[in-house]
């Protein structure tokens, strides 16, 4: 490191940040610079990196704007920064996570060392076993209306690196660009998309909700992914009263609670015998309703659990159906089994953790998918779906490890 910089920056913190971004994976930015152009001179590019960010010369380049579909229907805007700055937010993530990490709420999950949303499903089950109400909150585009003034002071209380109060300014700032290479310029809100931005939108809630909710509901459990929250109440008074003390705390922080998409929701069982209309609510990909359930040794029961949501299953669905099994009769059955086989090891590895039979249930649908392969691919199944089917049973039951969802016992 020069004397002459007036940032004392790390070259090893930018190469360990550098490795971070590499194995986070991710498009390219608005140079259209991928991680495989990047590491054909990561050296050069890592000095050039450091030495702006030391200097203090660093600006970093407009946010790619692209735009994904929602569950829900409409699209989510997605900021995509270039590869290099992406490593240059994540030296700075390195330094004040760590220091993050020790206010950060018990009952916060979303980016975080250590934790996960099976976490916070696991812990909103059981807290629907004690609670017989849930308030279900939806913040309206919270990413994209942090109030930056008020960000700011959250970081300057536990930020003192200058650099970095100097650089979460100008990422704060940088504008969006668009498809047609216009620019859009931003006065709020973080890019979701952005390596920074999950960090600064957790302290945003950590004091708009987590540090609030302790301080004038302490009673009150609750489970915040990001600004995915649920509470947990004892009635639907109390549920109510919460609502509106959040709505009213969200507007003094410069957001806005959906209150056509918040509900107030009855965690009903097999001892709460009241009747209300709304009995289910989906938190993380999870939907939570009435379902019947049985432990060893006793007999079954209905509980109030999570098991993967409709709106999970649709997509699954989507994903299935693009895939065109039946137009690759040129391909082998091992060729099938290695381009789904990871995507179907994601969705039984997050979607499988709880209640795991509604989802093999569902994954016998890629059994038929399968077997239309089958009867595209060899004429004597043509017509015959049932028969293909049945001949699949045969080879999972030889090789069960082919296929990865044959290996979870779906066959």
């Amino acid at each position: 490191m020069g004397s002459t910089k007036p940032y004392e920056i790390s070259r090893h913190l930018l190469f360990e940040a550098y490795k971070r971004v590499k194995a986070n994976g991710g498009g390219s930015g608005i140079d259209n610079v991928s991680l495989k152009d990047f590491e054909e001179n990561y050296k050069d590019n890592l000095y050039k990196i450091w030495n702006r960010m030391s200097s203090g010369s660093y600006f970093p380049p407009a946010v790619k704007l692209v735009e994904i579909p929602k569950n829900g229907g409409g699209k989510r805007p997605l900021g995509i920064p270039t590869v290099g700055d992406r490593i240059a937010q994540m030296a700075a993530v390195l330094v004040i996570s760590p220091e993050l990490e020790q206010i950060f709420h018990a009952d916060s999950y979303g980016y975080r060392v250590g934790r996960s949303a099976h976490d916070a499903v696991g812990k909103a089950r059981e807290r629907c076993f004690r609670y017989d109400w849930v308030l279900d909150m939806d913040i309206s585009r919270f990413f994209d209306t942090i109030a930056h003034d008020l960000l700011k002071k959250a970081v300057e209380r536990h930020v003192t690196e200058k650099w970095i109060l100097l650089y979460i300014d100008r990422w704060l700032k940088v504008p969006y660009q668009l498809s047609d290479g216009s620019r859009q310029e931003r006065t709020m809100g973080v890019p979701q998309g952005s390596v920074i931005g999950p960090v600064l939108a957790n302290l945003f809630l950590h004091y708009a909700f987590d540090k609030w909710m302790d301080i004038t509901h302490p009673a009150t459990p609750f489970e915040r992914y990001a600004d995915d929250t649920v509470c947990h109440c004892r009635s639907r008074e109390e549920a109510e009263r919460l609502r509106d003390k959040v709505s009213e705390r969200m507007k003094e922080c410069g957001l806005s609670l959906n209150l056509e998409k918040t509900r107030i929701v009855y965690c009903k069982d097999g001892l709460r015998k009241e009747d209300h209309d709304e009995i289910s609510f989906t938190f993380l990909g999870y939907e939570f309703r009435p379902r019947k359930a049985k432990v060893k040794g006793r007999k079954s029961f209905t509980g109030f659990l999570p098991a993967v949501s409709s709106k999970a299953k649709k997509k699954m669905n989507e994903a299935i159906r693009s895939w065109q099994l039946h137009r690759h009769a040129g391909s082998t059955m091992k060729q099938i089994a290695w381009k789904i086989n990871p995507i179907v090891r994601g969705w039984i590895t997050y979607y499988g953790k709880y209640y795991g039979s509604a989802l093999k249930s569902y994954l016998v649908h890629l059994n038929h998918r399968l077997a239309g392969w089958v009867c595209s691919k060899h004429k004597r199944f043509r017509g015959r779906r049932w028969s293909a089917y049945y001949w699949l049973g045969e080879i999972a039951a030889k090789n069960p490890g082919l296929f990865f969802h044959w290996q979870w016992g779906v066959t």
